[in-house]
């Protein structure tokens, strides 16, 4: 199909929060845009998630996302649907840590990789007296001069100490990503450490700093858990919010972008295909577009392939962002088959402890209305990068591992009211050391391209909140680029 030269259209390519927000933002700045969003799937909103029925509210990927980046919130804000995110259960707030085979608590105060408070952190059983001492020493530690990346292991341990890093921050930091400590990029992950050092030379004396201006006076523990947020009918209510946004016949499910490719005057073609029939030979309803933008929202290795027969360089460096994978045992008790006690939203594992489990989260203790108030929803996270292997193990295995980590940990010997399985193969970049440096390589390549940009977590954040931003500005720089081809008579 061909277009005349006076038509505004953006094609969008991919379905996921990001580019939904990013179809949305192009229409908030020129409502007079055509916007055609395409999505491989049958369903919006890539991994976020959400089963609703029979009394249970369970997400199947992400569950929460922070205020402190304000993106996501202002996004909220601004389409009208604030007045549906609830905050976290104040009295759950904290979370613990496996040690030596038991829960301990994360010290009160304890946020991330840094001590708040002074008493807790000196009495905390997670840390010998060597340890304490050696974290509590941290602001004679040097300041690092070199501005060279540092992975989080090596950065926690320099500044903290290595059994500070070992029990308590890499569990805390690490399994946020499911990634490789040794690897995992602090400039990309948590630079607003590196900035404290940077700064003050301290991350404990950047706190004492922050508290006297009174910029940090909320008591937390393990994450700032009063600044996550959720909606109050799951993620999926976000991502159908969004979609009613969008004017009919913009959004086109089952609708794969086969072929990406410049055209005339700093245009795009794209072709795109239906699902191919049953031996996948196929595709079905194929067409042939002109668009005047294109923003490619999808992961990496996707991005990959559709942009290797344009530029060969970009797409080399876009395949290698690593992806891990995890998998998600999902499971219904009774909170009075669980003897230990349900005071937290979860706990983490330090690798040290050579668990098959990453991680388990509490979610209908995190937010209300999620579960039966008799009742718990569970979900246990095993794989990550570090034990990839487990992902792939079949349903009852991984069952198995769920049932035999909380007889240990938690005392549950009853059989689960419900149990859900989901997995996520390759569904989280790594943002390995140099993350960013490889990144800024792959935007100066497609800044080659007029009218190309590129959005997602595979770039400059995982969470939700940069997802949003992402969108927002490729989406504000494609329409300032593609702005006098667009208003062409």
């Amino acid at each position: 199909m061909t277009v005349s030269d006076d038509s505004r259209r953006v094609a969008v390519i991919g379905g996921g929060i990001t580019g939904l927000v990013a179809a949305c933002r192009l229409r908030e700045l020129d409502s007079t845009i055509n916007v055609v969003l395409y999505e491989a799937a049958d369903r919006l909103g890539g991994i976020l998630q959400t089963e609703n029925g029979d009394g249970y509210l369970i997400e199947r990927a992400a569950d929460m996302f922070t205020t402190r980046e304000p993106w996501a919130r202002e996004l909220c804000e601004r389409i009208g649907f604030a007045d549906q995110l609830i905050p976290t259960n104040s009295g759950y707030r904290g979370a613990y840590v496996v040690h030596r085979g038991r829960l301990q608590r994360v010290p009160q105060g304890f946020v991330l990789m840094r001590p708040t408070e002074i008493g807790p952190t000196l009495t905390t059983p997670l840390l010998s007296w060597r340890g304490k001492l050696r974290l509590l020493a941290e602001p004679l530690v040097r300041r690092r001069t070199d501005s060279a990346d540092e992975s989080l292991a090596s950065f926690a341990t320099r500044r903290l100490g290595r059994e500070a890093y070992t029990n308590l921050i890499q569990p805390l930091i690490g399994g946020i990503y499911t990634a490789d400590p040794e690897r995992l990029s602090m400039q990309a992950t948590m630079e607003q450490f590196v900035a404290m050092e940077r700064e003050h030379g301290s991350l404990i004396r950047a706190t004492w700093r922050q508290r006297e201006a009174g910029k940090s006076t909320v008591r937390e523990t393990g994450a700032r858990y009063s600044t996550f947020v959720a909606p109050r009918d799951g993620m999926a209510s976000l991502i159908q919010h969004l979609a009613g946004r969008l004017p009919e016949g913009t959004i086109r499910l089952n609708r794969s972008v086969r072929e990406l490719a410049p055209a005339e005057g700093n245009r795009w073609r794209v072709r795109s295909a239906g699902p191919s029939d049953a031996d996948g030979s196929t595709p079905a309803d194929a067409s042939d577009e002109l668009f005047d933008g294109v923003i490619v929202a999808t992961p990496a290795p996707a991005a990959t392939k559709l942009l290797g027969p344009i530029d060969a360089e970009m797409a080399s460096d876009l395949g290698r962002i690593p992806y891990a994978g995890v998998t998600v045992a999902v499971l219904v008790l009774n909170k009075s088959d669980v003897p230990h006690p349900l005071d937290a939203f979860g706990y983490v594992t330090p690798q040290a402890e050579h668990r098959k489990v990453l991680a388990v989260s509490f979610g209908s203790l995190k937010f209300a209305s999620r579960a039966p108030d008799d009742q718990v929803i569970m979900r246990v996270f095993i794989g990550g990068a570090l034990q990839s292997e487990l992902a792939d193990l079949p349903d009852e295995q991984i069952k198995a591992i769920a049932r035999e980590e909380l007889r240990e940990l938690m005392g549950v010997v009853a059989e689960p009211l419900l149990w859900k399985i989901v997995r996520w193969k390759g569904a989280m970049p790594q943002y390995h050391v140099g993350h960013l440096q490889l990144v800024e390589k792959i935007e100066a390549a497609a800044e080659r391209w007029p009218n190309l940009e590129l959005a997602g977590n595979a770039y400059r954040g995982v969470g939700i909140p940069y997802c949003v931003r992402s969108a927002e500005e490729a989406a504000a720089r494609l329409l300032n680029a593609t702005q006098p081809a667009l208003s062409d008579p």
